[in-house]
């Protein structure tokens, strides 16, 4: 049986997670990004995701709708149950995770691989000032949970996202590659 890889796409606030997921799937079009289910207003603006409440959210999970959840920052967030289909068919699938749920897709998926996504904190903070999402204050909170460390024992990846797109992007594109034995 051909069975694709997971990779979780980690790293703070505005290190450029999902930029960098875009870019990767314009230049392979045969990777699956995983479209997160959050518990945010539809209208928050940010990435592509499906908005729920809270109660439609529990209802989803209850019923066995991710593969994957958690919560960070006062929402709750999934990822389709979807992606072991592609999986099975062999299929690599990117998601945009959380270092909180690192250690349940890990059991879950054995193979998992971790992109970290890093940028230092100025860069951060320019990013996350040019969203408009967050107030000062969230943007302050949010630089000071920037720099953590990932549970030990995953296949992690580093990609940093500070200097030319293009840079970062071709790092991306490369750890997504097949290993060579």
């Amino acid at each position: 049986m051909v069975v694709g890889r997971l990779f979780a796409v980690v790293g703070p606030s505005g290190a450029g997670k999902d930029t960098l997921m875009a870019a990767a799937w314009a230049r392979r079009p045969d990777l699956v990004l995983a479209r997160r289910v959050i518990t945010r207003p539809a209208d928050a603006g940010g990435e592509a995701f499906d908005a729920v409440d809270a109660a439609a959210f529990e209802r989803m999970r209850a019923v066995g709708a991710f593969a994957l959840h958690w919560r960070a920052h006062g929402l709750s967030y999934g990822i389709p149950a979807a992606i072991d289909g592609e999986l099975v068919l062999g299929r690599d699938v990117l998601f945009n995770g959380s270092r909180a749920v690192l250690g349940a897709a890990a059991a879950r998926y054995p193979g998992l691989r971790v992109l970290h996504v890093t940028a230092r904190p100025e860069t951060l903070a320019e990013r996350l000032a040019g969203r408009g999402r967050e107030s000062a204050e969230d943007i302050a909170a949010r630089l000071g949970r920037a720099d953590y460390a990932l549970p030990e024992g995953l296949r992690v990846t580093r990609v940093s996202n500070d200097g030319a797109l293009e840079h970062a992007v071709a790092a991306f594109l490369d750890a997504l590659q097949p290993e060579r034995v």
